[in-house]
């Protein structure tokens, strides 16, 4: 069944902290007060500031917070607490979390450690009915507006009946400002569920270091989290909705205090679920989409962060092999990669942004013996990477970490389209040359590939797949092997980790302005963090004379 929107929601919209910090003034900040004490200390912390001087209110000064009432015992309570960007992540902020049933009044309380919890606005709720359980799913989005860039905000999440739950966010900087973001793709959820024959197994493809990765990100505290697709498998579990359920309960622990903004891969496809399998991910997730269509709402979008323009895609409209409960390939006619080059040219003609990142699922490299490179994005993105001199990718697919060399163009008479190495460095990395990709696969998921990296220099690419599905339900996919000229560092001992990317914005314009990149391992057994590998991406600002 395709996902549902309530009658009275708009269509359309459906450096590193490893320890508590202080503040300037010699306490605990409200993100460390509020992340020690739990949900119920944050409402014993926030309510002192119910009644300080309003912030910008949008509701009246001195309004009551909250208004328990015999007729709401009962409510359900608030479950999977988490941020997404609004359109300007200088000045907005969507609060989300999910009820298993119908809520009054769901709103959001918000302000500063200065001013209180002055403002309010009301939350929109959408519903999916999951197409295998028939359960209906209730999530609601508040969007959070007129807000000051880099600037710290509390605020408190509740609707009638129900005991309130809160965090803390920073709003993106405004202009060339540092900033820290993560990234990873192929999670899963890490908790137990029931099995078709009723006895206890495990969510699809858990591990242990799906929880570890969670606590690993919060270690480096970014802005903001890429989550490069394959969520957390629910299409692959009998109960598609506890799984969902779990995994915003496991990233809550994160996602409460920074946006977690997703990219929808080939397991977020689930039959039933919306016309292509897709209706659960988008109710989940309110992103800043510009789609018109409410079918492909949030499946691609784009932002701002400092100088860094974001784009984020979904793959299975462009890449060839089949992946998911449903073979979309095509589904958008076209609309997705109008979108991309629109935004591609848009970003390098803006003397604001200097960077450009793709987050995406499926890959256009991999040197390991698992899915392979997709043709089909080769064809459809790679031009628009080399036109507009796209800087880096993010994906996820492959259970592992590899990263190329700075690429552009095609190896000449190559069938595969293999990517065209522009230089050999591997340590300082000019992305003005050409365009940096990463496989970010280890976010946590079992079947890890790490160990099945072709030793001969070589990778293999799907060129094409079945007219129909064969026997296992999948279309099959055809290979052609190529020479890995593009690769440039892979890990082969560990499975999991993350990367973290510091920008740094340079001195002043026409300067040189770098990412910094640290790519950590999740450890195995305890989940500790080392450092795999380091390395700089640097371009010439674009606010330079031209």
């Amino acid at each position: 069944m395709a996902a549902q929107l309530d009658p009275d929601t708009d269509p359309r919209t459906g450096t590193r902290t490893d320890l508590p910090q202080a503040s300037a003034s010699g306490g605990m900040d409200r993100r460390t007060a509020v992340g020690l004490l739990g949900t119920a200390g944050a409402a014993a912390v926030t309510a002192p500031l119910l009644t300080a001087a309003p912030a910008s209110a949008s509701s009246p000064a001195g309004a009551p917070a909250f208004h328990p009432s015999p007729d709401t015992a009962g409510a359900p309570p608030v479950q999977g607490l988490h941020l997404t960007f609004g359109k300007d992540p200088a000045t907005q902020m969507v609060v989300s979390w999910i009820t298993d049933g119908p809520v009054k009044h769901p709103r959001v309380l918000y302000g500063t450690l200065g001013h209180g919890l002055g403002s309010s606005v009301q939350a929109r709720t959408r519903t999916y009915t999951d197409g295998k359980s028939g359960r209906t799913v209730h999530v609601h989005h508040a969007p959070l507006t007129r807000l000051s860039p880099g600037k710290e905000y509390l605020y408190l999440v509740q609707h009638d009946g129900a005991t309130p739950d809160s965090g803390t966010f920073r709003t993106a900087p405004r202009g060339r400002q540092p900033l820290t973001f993560t990234s990873f793709g192929d999670q899963s959820a890490p908790q137990v569920t029931w099995t078709a024959a009723g006895a206890v197994g495990l969510d699809a493809n858990s591990t242990p270091a799906t929880q570890d990765i969670v606590t690993g990100v919060e270690q480096v505290a970014p802005l903001f989290h890429l989550l490069n697709g394959d969520l957390c498998y629910a299409n692959l579990d009998v109960d598609r909705v506890r799984t969902w359920n779990n995994f915003f309960t496991n990233n809550n622990r994160s996602a409460r205090f920074r946006p977690w903004m997703p990219a929808a891969g080939n397991h977020e496809i689930e039959s039933g679920n919306g016309p292509i399998g897709l209706g659960a991910y988008q109710t989940y997730f309110q992103l800043p989409s510009t789609e018109s269509d409410a079918e492909l709402a949030g499946l691609w979008y784009a932002f701002t962060a400092g100088s860094v323009r974001v784009i984020v895609l979904q793959n299975d409209d462009n890449c060839l092999q089949d992946g998911g409960d449903v073979y979309v390939h095509g589904y958008s006619g076209g609309r997705q990669l109008a979108f991309l080059e629109r935004e591609l040219k848009a970003a390098r003609a803006d003397r604001d942004i200097d960077w450009v990142v793709v987050a995406m699922h499926q890959v256009m490299i991999s040197s390991t013996d698992a899915n392979g490179s997709d043709l089909g994005l080769r064809q459809t993105y790679g031009p628009l990477f080399d036109r507009y001199g796209v800087d880096l990718v993010v994906c996820g697919h492959e259970h592992n970490y590899e990263r190329s060399l700075a690429v552009r163009g095609v190896v000449s008479g190559s069938e595969t389209l293999t990517p065209h190495p522009v230089s050999r460095a591997t340590d300082d990395i000019d992305t003005g040359l050409g365009t940096v990709h990463m496989v970010l696969g280890g976010g946590g998921v079992s079947g890890t590939t790490n160990q099945s990296f072709f030793k001969d220099g070589t990778g293999k690419v799907i060129t094409a797949v079945s007219a129909t599905a064969g026997a296992g339900g999948k279309r099959t996919a055809t290979y052609v092997t190529e020479k890995a000229v593009w690769a440039g560092v892979r890990d082969t001992e560990h499975p999991y980790g993350f990367a973290a990317f510091t920008v740094d914005p340079g001195r002043g314009p026409g300067d040189t302005t770098r990412i910094h990149v640290t790519y950590y391992n999740v450890n195995k057994p305890d989940g500790e963090l080392s450092v795999f590998e380091r390395f700089t991406l640097h371009r010439k600002r674009s606010d330079g004379h031209r």
